[in-house]
Parts: C-alpha cells; structure tokens; sequence
C-alpha cells in the first residue's frame, strides 16, 4: 500500500452508511439479499484485487448506497451500475455529485434487474466488480457472462461457500454445476476471504472474493446450451454413475454409455470428476454423425 490513498475523504464509512440509510428510510431488505460494505479498507481491496485501471469500463450490480462504487470511480474510465431498487437507483447519482462531483460523468445508473438485462449502454463494460446479492450470485454472474461478451474480468464478493464452489476444481467435494459452467467461460480462482463485520447489517456467514479472466470457451461442434444440458443432468443425481445420472438426457443408460465411450469418458464416473471440456466431448458426440443434438426429435 502507497500511504493513504488521496480519495479516502469521498469513500463511504459506517456512519455515512447508516446517515444515507435514514434519510432514505432504507432498511436493508432480505429479498434483496442487501448487506452494504460499510469498511472503506474492504472497498480499497476489492478495488486492488480487481487490477481495473484507467482504460476499464466497469460493470457493477448492486452498488447499494455507492460504497464500491466510490471506490472505483477515481480509478478506470466508466461505471455502469445496474441496481434493482428504485429509492437506491435514484440516490446513487446524488451521493456521486456531493463526494466526488468531478466523477459524476464517469457514472451511469440504469434501474434494472440484472438477471432480466439483455444489453447494455456504450461504453461497454470490460469488467464485471460487484458485491453480488447472495440469492442470485451465480445466475447473475452466468448472465452477464453469456450477454457481455466484452467482459474480460470479473471480479465478485460473494457468500464464502458459493465463492469455494465456483473456484472448485474437479474431484473436489463442492465442484458442481456452477463450478463446470463457470469454467466455461474463464478461468476462475478464489482471490481471499471476507468478513462478516465488513457489512451492514452483519450477514451470518463469511464472503469470498472470486475472480475470473475470461478465456475461449471449449471447442466443440456442441452449442454451450447443449453443453450445459449434460452438465445440469449429471449432476441433478450427484450420487449416480454417469451412465445411470444421464440416461434420462440420453434416452437410456446404454445409449449415455455410448456417448461417453465416444468422448473418451468412463461412464462409471461420476459427473463431480469431470472438466468442462469432458462435458463438451460428450455433448459433441450426442451431435454424432448426423449432427442433430440428443432429444431433438422431430423439431427442425
């Protein structure tokens, strides 16, 4: 760390959090999943951790009362902040005017769910650094993913254990869909813990921070839905041998054994063992020689 840092003044502290709170007469909501970073030492790292600098176009969900976003404004070239509640959306742009009034171009505010977003204003956002609402971590990360395809690094707080399962490798205890389809994307790494202390109101388990550089996907003649069709069947029935766990995707236990065999799979494995790419291989044989995707019937 280089001494203080000269933006200090503009970010956030507990007091001016709960000052903002009660003026808006704000109490965080459950259905939200709303726990405002209240630490300006947390907002400095995540800021850090993230590695934006000043050609980044950040995309953040969530900002809340602007903690974060106080934080990221000094330092990259743009801010789009996708927040879903109304009181919050409207305030974030004047809490930006009164601390950090030479910022205030550098911020766009859409009032927007960020899992129903489909595109998203100029400039387009190159990085993804959000404090993610707990209930809706992994499709929201999934999302924007899928539909910014400029998005080069992510980087997110989240509930420790979601942040240990999306950063798990195969063969791991808690690898799993998310893990698998975030893998798809890019390569994903934990980057540390977080307390519970940090927020407000104190959440009743840790945060994880998760970081992603996004990477080609697997190549394969599959489409990434027929990829993660595979993935969300083999794991549905963690138990299950992969010739058992997708049989019902594959139209029968001996034809999924077939197509593992064909990707160079052992169907007695379980789908917890297998990489991205297994799961690509499969879905690429289920194509066939015919081309046509398992389960496509008649449809043209």
């Amino acid at each position: 760390m280089h001494g203080v840092d000269h933006h200090d003044e503009s970010l956030l502290g507990p007091a001016e959090i709960r000052d903002l709170a009660a003026q808006l007469g704000l109490r965080p909501t459950k259905h939200w999943g709303q726990n405002f970073v209240i630490d300006k030492g947390t907002v400095r790292r995540i800021v850090r951790t993230a590695g934006v600098g000043p050609h980044d176009v950040v995309l953040e969900v969530g900002p809340g009362l602007g903690s974060l976003t106080l934080g990221l404004l000094p330092q990259v070239a743009h801010v789009t902040a996708l927040e879903i509640d109304p009181a919050l959306a409207e305030q974030l742009p004047r809490t930006v005017a009164t601390l950090a009034p030479h910022l205030t171009d550098r911020l766009t505010v859409l009032h927007a769910d960020a899992l129903r977003v489909t595109d998203l204003p100029d400039p387009q956002p190159t990085a993804l650094v959000a404090n993610l609402p707990y209930n809706v971590a992994v499709p929201v990360v999934l999302h924007l993913l899928a539909i910014v395809p400029t998005l080069a690094r992510v980087l997110v707080m989240v509930q420790l254990e979601v942040a240990e399962r999306l950063a798990s490798p195969p063969g791991s205890k808690v690898y799993g869909v998310p893990s698998v389809k975030a893998a798809w994307y890019a390569q994903v790494t934990g980057a540390g813990r977080v307390g519970r202390n940090v927020f407000w109101p104190a959440p009743n388990v840790d945060s994880g921070l998760v970081r992603m550089v996004r990477r080609d996907p697997p190549t394969t003649t599959a489409s990434r839905t027929e990829v993660f069709a595979v993935v969300d069947a083999a794991f549905a029935q963690r138990r299950k041998t992969l010739r058992a766990a997708l049989a019902g995707w594959a139209g029968s236990p001996a034809r999924a054994e077939q197509l593992c065999r064909a990707a160079g799979v052992d169907h007695r494995a379980r789908g917890e063992v297998l990489t991205v790419d297994d799961f690509a291989r499969i879905a690429a044989a289920a194509r066939g020689a015919t081309g046509d995707p398992v389960g496509a019937g008649a449809t043209p």
